[in-house]
């Protein structure tokens, strides 16, 4: 697997997932935009910087610039990014990235969730019946499929708005989130473990939400259930080229 270092946003790989654990690395979860830095263009930036003696971090996008400061802030090294860290012209890699996604998420220190229709002055510490119609609540990032396994396979979700402030984590709002999402707050609070769910409930937070191509209302799926499964060879084409494209 590829990872990003924070301080210059160049890719660096690691044999495994839990060689990864071992270095201790962030990562990022986000609702993709039309024109992310893919994995093909941040390896030509490093190459473009290395002949400037510039860091590549200064020019790449605000997404990763942003997220790599934020982390390195928080004293990671090391951050993961689904957008530039998977060489999505390999099948092979994309194919695995697929497969192992829950587990990458699992294995982070901490996953940063960028919510970025949420402006900077969204309040959160108000009454949970008043919050209902907060652009929080309504954010996009909760209406989508990939972003479900990518709040619950963490152990540590922090909440950030589009100005990438913090605004509370995974357990702090544990019960807003579990009435925006039905997932139960025990869960979101690590006191029920998600196994401990039925096929059936776990099948319920997934409804509802949205993917871009309609093969990926069950990618998005199989870490929850603990399921392998190769991504079909006809589409694996077009899923090179625009692979979780959630914009």
């Amino acid at each position: 697997m590829w990872l990003l270092s924070t301080a210059r946003a160049e890719l660096q790989f690691f044999p495994s997932v839990q060689a990864a654990q071992i270095a201790r690395f962030a990562i990022l979860s986000h609702v993709w935009d039309a024109d992310e830095q893919s994995f093909q263009e941040t390896q030509a930036l490093r190459a473009q910087c290395a002949l400037a003696g510039s860091n590549p971090r200064d020019l790449s996008s605000a997404k990763i610039r942003e997220s790599c400061k934020l982390a390195e802030k928080h004293g990671y090294k090391w951050i993961w990014n689904d957008a530039c860290c998977i060489d999505k012209t390999s099948s092979s890699e994309l194919s695995e990235a697929i497969n192992s996604m829950f587990a990458l998420y699992s294995h982070a220190d901490v996953c940063y969730a960028f919510l970025k229709d949420v402006p900077l002055n969204d309040k959160l510490d108000g009454k949970h019946s008043e919050l209902r119609n907060s652009d929080f609540c309504r954010s996009s990032w909760f209406q989508r499929g990939w972003t479900l396994q990518e709040l619950l396979a963490p152990d540590c979700v922090i909440f950030l708005s589009s100005a990438w402030t913090m605004m509370g984590t995974k357990a702090s709002l544990a019960q807003l989130v579990s009435e925006i999402t039905l997932i139960p707050r025990s869960v979101l609070l690590l006191e029920e473990g998600l196994w401990d769910m039925s096929v059936a409930r776990r099948m319920s937070w997934a409804a509802g939400r949205q993917t871009t191509r309609p093969e990926d209302e069950a990618y998005c799926l199989l870490g929850l259930f603990d399921i392998h499964m190769p991504p079909s060879t006809a589409r694996e084409g077009r899923r090179s080229r625009d692979y979780k494209r959630r914009s």
